[in-house]
């Protein structure tokens, strides 16, 4: 393999060939890891992996493949396709593209971290206690899905971290990678809630074992947690916005914003049919663009959003749940419109159409807006 450097370090090198991202560990570390064999607390590895291992979607056969191997069996495959020894190794695997992993580093005087992120959440993006499509059993695991959306994250420190501490990295890292999620608004693909992760995440942890006094603490109150938590958001941010073009204009987005409540891209001008004259509906059709993605229609849309969560959450009483929805609706219709004078009209309007429930209340206050735009008030 032609191998391409991409970071080296007295105790840590980075290199990246073809499917294949790996970390060279020069030194002896202490790491902390989710890889089927050699996981868990260890210092022995001096390879930490990660690789593509099938494609995004419909890759039956590289399932197939891996599933008859088994987890140890494939692990020796991937270590033996690179030419390293299975036993001082971590493997992570993922659908997403090496090319589009991101090194990115912080520092705190002596400390530095340095995170090594790819990402991808389009189809397999979970909110902690979504419901799951799988389990172990005494006869094995039921019912794997295949999934394409995976974060795989790689920590390195540059000096020794007590395991307690090591361990508590790990919380922060997990944090920092949330908040990464919760700043583009990824939705989970299995409920109504933003996503905390994917289904499938996985990380490595290293730190040396010698080289200075052990850090003791990664909290995010001190400063090593602090960066740890930085430079895994600012990583994972930046990994999605190549795997899955997430950067966050985009997500200013009607239907990023509004998916969670049912509406599609793929179905809206179908949902819309009923609701706006044909030639409001053509025209819709042929500037959708530019009215999805509005940037005060985004707004309005997150708005309307965020107060459908806290109805179902239970936050606001049912009392004022339909004043609550149709005040938003309104400003979304009113934003789409372009005519926010009109608001308390759009209100009004919304609110004797009684359509409360999210989908339906979505639907009329676009087509109330977007068939009001051009005419006189």
């Amino acid at each position: 393999m032609h191998w391409e450097v991409l970071s080296t370090t007295p105790s840590a090198s980075i290199r990246r060939a073809g499917r294949f991202l790996v970390v060279d560990l020069h030194v002896p570390h202490c790491t902390l890891s989710t890889s089927a064999r050699n996981g868990g607390q260890t210092e022995q590895l001096r390879h930490l992996i990660n690789h593509q291992s099938c494609e995004g979607s419909g890759h039956e056969t590289r399932f197939k493949a891996i599933h008859e191997q088994g987890q140890d069996g494939y692990h020796d495959t991937v270590c033996a396709e690179l030419g390293i020894q299975s036993r001082e190794s971590a493997v992570m695997g993922t659908a997403a593209n090496m090319n589009y992993a991101v090194v990115d580093t912080e520092r705190d005087e002596d400390v530095t971290v340095t995170a090594v992120v790819t990402a991808g959440v389009q189809t397999n993006a979970t909110c902690a206690g979504d419901p799951a499509g799988w389990r172990e059993t005494r006869d094995g695991t039921v019912k794997v899905p295949a999934v394409a959306g995976t974060i795989n994250t790689i920590l390195l420190i540059n000096q020794p971290v007590r395991v307690a501490a090591l361990a508590r990295l790990v919380v922060t890292m997990t944090e920092g990678k949330s908040a990464a999620l919760q700043r583009l608004a990824v939705p989970s693909c299995y409920s109504q809630d933003l996503a905390t992760g994917t289904g499938t995440d996985q990380f490595c942890v290293a730190a040396p074992l010698d080289g200075g006094i052990a850090l003791t603490s990664a909290s995010p109150h001190m400063k090593f947690g602090e960066i740890a938590g930085l430079v895994v958001r600012r990583a994972t941010l930046e990994a999605l916005r190549w795997q899955n073009g997430l950067e966050p204009s985009y997500t200013r987005g009607l239907f990023h914003a509004l998916g969670r409540y049912g509406l599609r891209e793929q179905t809206i001008f179908d949902d819309l049919s009923t609701l706006l004259d044909p030639p409001d509906l053509e025209l819709l059709r042929r500037n959708s663009k530019a009215a999805f993605y509005e940037p005060l229609v985004g707004a309005a849309a997150h708005a309307l959003a965020a107060v459908l969560d806290r109805v179902r959450h239970q936050t606001l009483p049912a009392s004022v749940v339909p004043d609550a929805v149709v005040q938003q609706a309104a400003t979304l219709a009113a934003s789409l419109a372009a005519q926010t004078d009109r608001w308390a009209e759009f209100r009004t309007r919304l609110h004797v159409g009684g359509q409360f429930e999210p989908k339906p209340l979505i639907l009329a206050a676009i087509a109330l807006g977007w068939s009001e735009k051009w005419r006189a008030s």
